[in-house]
């Protein structure tokens, strides 16, 4: 799911949004800790709390209209692995709003950090994920690193987090994910190569037999997975859109060639403790950075 888009300047004209208070209280038990290290994954149903839900669905009519806008003006129809109408990834453009962080770098988020990649933590990348009603696209099997390795081959880093979050109820009819856990894929210690999909330019790295185990679960859930395991989704068949946003954190910064993050690298865990400053905050010091050769390879 991790892609890569050029991040455009954009005007941010909303007023300065209030704190709101999105305290949870949910506790991650023994158990789903448990399978997310063995398995690479656990299921947290409904932990986002109604405000926050509420806000992160604002948000992303917001930046669904903003990124229609920048496809009109290109005249095109399809952007990388982004399709007009059918399905959308709109990424690392979280600073565009004033209020997303307060989600992206909640407790409620450092929470999952801590549990699944450790008391060290980066928000590594972060994307709108929806697909349109009635046409919205599958996606094919990958890992989300492999989107890493096809852009730079040589990578050799630790599987980062995928917090899965849901604003709608997802099911197989609408286009819910589909989880290979790693005692089936084999995947626990290993980047599969992938191979890029004509027409949508997905990448593929798994061809077997296996289904997969579909999740199945409320809005405001939170799947988190690891970057190595296969995941696809399937198509959209009813009327209304599946709406996911997708933060990534991972425990230490994962470079492109050059030396600079291959995404992002925002603090937000050190010792255990959030240590997020939104003041300090910018694309000039954690990314993205523009890169010194350009490539379209998703």
């Amino acid at each position: 799911m991790a892609t890569k888009n050029d991040n455009k300047p954009y005007r941010n004209e909303k007023p300065v949004a209030a704190p709101i208070d999105y305290s949870s209280g949910m506790i991650i038990t023994d158990q789903q800790r448990e399978l997310y290290r063995n398995e690479g994954y656990m299921i947290l149903p409904a932990v986002i709390p109604p405000p926050m839900l509420e806000m992160l669905r604002e948000e992303c009519s917001y930046y669904l209209g903003y990124y229609d806008s920048i496809m009109d003006a290109k005249g095109v129809q399809t952007e990388n692995i982004s399709h007009r109408g059918k399905r959308y990834f709109i990424n690392n453009r979280y600073r565009l709003s004033n209020r997303l962080w307060q989600f992206v770098f909640s407790d409620l988020m450092a929470e999952v950090a801590r549990a699944t990649v450790g008391d060290e933590a980066y928000l590594f990348h972060e994307q709108w994920v929806v697909k349109g009603a009635e046409q919205g696209m599958k996606f094919a099997w990958h890992q989300d690193s492999g989107y890493v390795k096809w852009y730079n081959p040589t990578t050799e880093h630790k599987p980062y987090v995928t917090c899965w979050c849901t604003l709608d109820d997802v099911s197989e009819e609408n286009g819910t994910v589909y989880l290979l856990p790693h005692s089936r894929g084999g995947t626990k210690s290993t980047i599969i190569n992938h191979i890029k999909e004509d027409g949508t330019n997905d990448l593929i790295g798994y061809s077997g037999s296996d289904p997969g185990d579909a999740v199945i679960v409320p809005a405001g859930s939170i799947v988190a997975f690891d970057s190595f395991v296969f995941h696809r989704s399937g198509p959209n068949k009813t009327e209304r859109m599946r709406r996911i946003y997708l933060p990534q954190f991972s425990a230490k910064p994962i470079d492109r060639p050059d030396g600079k993050p291959w995404a992002m690298a925002t603090p937000f865990l050190k010792d255990g403790k959030n240590i997020y400053n939104h003041a300090e905050d910018s694309a000039e010091r954690f990314g993205p950075f523009p890169e010194t050769k350009k490539e379209n390879a998703a």
